[in-house]
């Protein structure tokens, strides 16, 4: 058997098209409905935030979606991204599984964000925007539409999650590298933030705050859009390069994944990956476990409640039907800034509810040790988030063991954790402890669920 580690395909094979999970689903999705009116939401309902094109890509039902040639070109700079098999860390676990992982820190961001940030700005470009504003949790994906603008000549206005702003240094300066300007949020620049701060003057923040104002500012300015780095079926859309590359990997490897995983937190990299196998599955392909993992203190999937709900706080966008813990939950400033998102997508949330998905929620302190375990064996630092995916491909490993089977697992490290020290520093100083949500704020805001018509 051939002992390859990398399988990397050539620039000539970067897919031509990204896949639509709608295209399949054996059930329709439920609309999206405006905030006033709880009727379907239209283009133009839509227009004040996003260039039309991406308002089109949003309700597209199509299988496959061509992915503009400028955008092509410039996923050249770090597409494909490696398929690579982490047969140091089998050993190390002493598994018959094999493991392997598609490595997305590639990317000149050091995550799989550029994957939508890119086309965004593109489009936007196209539509003579010469501005974007937007949200970030951990800075990953502000510092990948910081890159993607700085590519297209866009300015960047970036509202960080604050507890993260203060955590993560180095992704804000990286975005200022890129020509962003970033902004700890709740601010004092837009009503939603003042108001926050008005209520609690030391507020942590959260995605559904700074989604808030960066929603804001768009709306109240016609020469200014708005870009979203998760949730949205475009979003979705756009990250399933990662997925389709892998499928040609693994022709590459003459194997084929029992096992699919990937972080959680709005629900972009899992669904890159795991969508197109999906795909596979419902046009009549094998069966495959797909799991999405999220943390426990934030635990969407695994605790949320399927409704409408908003996107934001301030309850500025429309209601998607998703799994929520409620707009204004607040959860606890753990280190995976990235997955502290109250809602998931529309899309995952429909393929949990459907049963075709697996979800499953750790601690922080068991990922950072199997993050730990990943770097000591295969040489990466995984980002935060990434070591929810890490954990659980280590169990499925380590269950593959106790079974005697040998089956394939493969997840999404969707970034590095070269801007996430502090977090790894406070993990071997015993200083990073599990949190839990307030059961009490949880219950307050799912009370808080708009009333929706069934």
């Amino acid at each position: 058997m051939s002992d390859q580690i990398k399988y990397v395909l050539d620039e000539e094979n970067i897919p031509k098209s990204w896949y639509n999970l709608n295209a399949d689903f054996p059930t329709p999705m439920p609309p999206v409905l405006h905030p006033g009116t709880h009727q379907p939401v239209g283009p133009s309902d839509l227009e004040p935030l996003f260039p039309m094109e991406l308002i089109l890509q949003e309700v597209a039902t199509e299988r496959y979606i061509e992915i503009p040639e400028p955008v092509r070109d410039v996923f050249r700079m770090w597409r494909p991204a490696p398929l690579i098999r982490a047969r140091r860390l089998e050993q190390a676990l002493g598994t018959p599984a094999k493991i392997y992982f598609k490595y997305e820190g590639v990317s000149p961001a050091g995550s799989h964000k550029p994957n939508t940030a890119v086309p965004q700005a593109w489009y936007n470009k196209q539509a003579g925007i010469k501005k974007l504003s937007t949200e970030t949790g951990a800075g990953q994906w502000g510092s990948s539409l910081a890159f993607a603008g700085s590519l297209f000549g866009l300015d960047v206005l970036v509202f960080q999650v604050r507890v993260s702003y203060d955590q993560k240094p180095y992704r804000r300066a990286l975005m200022e590298t890129y020509g962003a300007r970033c902004i700890a949020s709740p601010s004092n620049e837009t009503d939603s933030g003042r108001a926050i701060l008005e209520k609690n003057p030391n507020s942590p923040g959260s995605l559904g705050i700074a989604i808030s104002e960066a929603v804001e500012v768009a709306a109240k300015n016609p020469d200014i859009k708005y870009a979203l780095g998760s949730v949205l079926n475009h979003v979705m859309l756009h990250q399933t390069i990662i997925g389709e590359e892998a499928i040609k990997q693994f022709e590459l490897a003459g194997d084929d994944p029992d096992v699919v995983i990937g972080c959680a937190g709005g629900g972009s990299n899992f669904a890159g990956l795991a969508f197109p196998f999906l795909g596979l599955q419902l046009r009549g392909g094998r069966k495959r476990r797909i799991i999405a993992v999220e943390p426990a203190a934030c635990p969407t999937l695994t605790r949320g409640t399927y409704a409408y709900d908003f996107g934001d706080t301030a309850h500025l966008t429309p209601l998607v039907k998703m799994h929520t813990l409620g707009s204004t939950f607040m959860p606890p400033g753990f280190h995976a800034g990235g997955l502290r998102y109250h809602g998931m997508s529309g899309m995952v949330s429909h393929a949990y509810e459907l049963g075709l998905i697996e979800a499953r929620a750790y601690k922080q302190v068991g990922c950072f040790e199997a993050g730990v375990q990943f770097a000591r064996t295969e040489g990466i630092v995984p980002a935060p988030e990434s070591t929810h995916a890490v954990r659980c491909a280590i169990d499925e490993a380590l269950r593959c063991k106790e079974e005697g089977k040998s089956e394939t697992i493969l997840f999404n490290l969707s970034g590095h954790g070269h801007f996430d020290m502090q977090a790894y520093i406070n993990y071997f100083e015993g200083k990073l402890v599990d949190q839990d949500y307030d059961e009490a704020d949880l219950a307050t805001a799912l009370a808080g669920l708009p009333a929706v018509a069934a």
